[in-house]
């Protein structure tokens, strides 16, 4: 069986790329080749995918099972990608975004049958335009989409964070300092959170199975945690007690419109995933990575890889001037 994944490195695809490698999959990487060299035993197409003359040169009469893209983020990534494999794969695999249920969340049990709408996070929205691309162009010309919905991934380069995303290292080192730590709203909403190797065995699952084509599946594991146990379970990684400060999601939206899509879009919800969709087709998927031993791999990857520990003083100052005005506020009001 033959597959190339578009991009094929990230914190999600990288394990995917391990994981089809190991499975006897014949794996070709389409893409810059910056990180190729890091995954052993895949042949390399090295070139910019908006290069379509090129692609389609370097690709020549090769054709295959699976053609997967985890880097379209635009519908016009997903109409590059048809004029380009229509005819050459068997099926077309992307991925999609969980964020792009429902919002505000009406039913916190969430199947691929949630209706999809998002006015907070342009990012879920176009997410939504691709599925919607796909389905047309499956029923119009019989295009073998499969759409999957990652959740929260993480994994040795990521940890799941809902402040403090973008740099993990940044939360980490905040920690390690004894400084307090941001959690949004009041702890208590539940996260469902998946490690990416658990990710994989479900993608993988999908790969080549006809039962998926012209379908839409979400992949996360079972473990839904509430905000205030990840963040202990990252500081117990740590060997460290943190010291936290809830700050409503609202307010950290007003404050960095960043937190606009991240939070009120997608993080300040409790959300529950039912998988049975997926088990239907891969019966013998099941996570076996249980957070608290996953974030112990992680945290020990950061401090054993120094290139990783990026500083990020911009935050750290973010953290501790928000820290600092609640502090402010508090006092005043306790003083009246």
């Amino acid at each position: 069986m033959r597959a190339l994944f578009i991009g094929g490195t990230g914190n999600i695809s990288k394990a995917i790329t391990e994981l089809a490698v190991k499975s006897g999959w014949e794996v070709y990487l389409l893409n810059r080749g910056s990180k190729n060299a890091e995954i052993s035993g895949v042949k390399t197409i090295v070139c910019d995918i908006n290069d379509e003359v090129k692609v389609k040169e370097l690709i020549g009469d090769l054709t295959f099972d699976v053609v997967a893209n985890f880097i379209a983020f635009v519908p016009a990534d997903i109409a590059r990608d048809i004029r380009i494999f229509a005819g050459k794969t068997k099926q077309y695999i992307t991925l999609s975004s969980a964020s792009a249920y429902q919002k505000p969340v009406l039913n916190s049990f969430i199947t691929e049958s949630t209706p999809l709408a998002n006015p907070y996070w342009q990012y879920s929205r176009d997410k939504i335009a691709i599925e919607e691309l796909l389905i047309q162009e499956y029923r119009e010309n019989g295009f073998p989409f499969t759409v999957v919905r990652p959740s929260h991934t993480y994994g040795d380069t990521m940890l799941p964070l809902a402040v403090g995303e973008s740099n993990s290292w940044a939360v980490i080192k905040r920690i390690l300092d004894d400084k307090p730590i941001i959690i949004h709203g009041d702890g208590t909403s539940l996260w469902t959170i998946t490690h990416n190797s658990d990710f994989a065995k479900g993608f993988l699952g999908l790969m080549g199975n006809s039962a998926a084509i012209g379908n839409t599946f979400q992949i996360t594991s079972d473990e839904a945690i509430s905000w205030t146990k990840i963040y202990d379970t990252i500081g117990a990684a740590l060997g460290k007690e943190i010291t936290k400060v809830y700050i409503t999601s609202d307010f950290l939206a007003e404050v960095d419109s960043a937190y606009v899509g991240g939070l009120l879009g997608d993080k300040s919800a409790s959300v529950i995933f039912d998988n049975s969709k997926l088990k239907r087709l891969v019966p013998d998927y099941v996570c076996t990575t249980r957070f608290d031993i996953g974030v112990k791999q992680t945290v020990e990857y950061f401090l054993s890889h120094v290139e990783l520990q990026q500083e990020d003083p911009e935050f750290d100052a973010f953290c501790d001037k928000l820290i600092a005005t609640k502090q402010h506020a508090l006092a005043y009001f306790k003083s009246l």
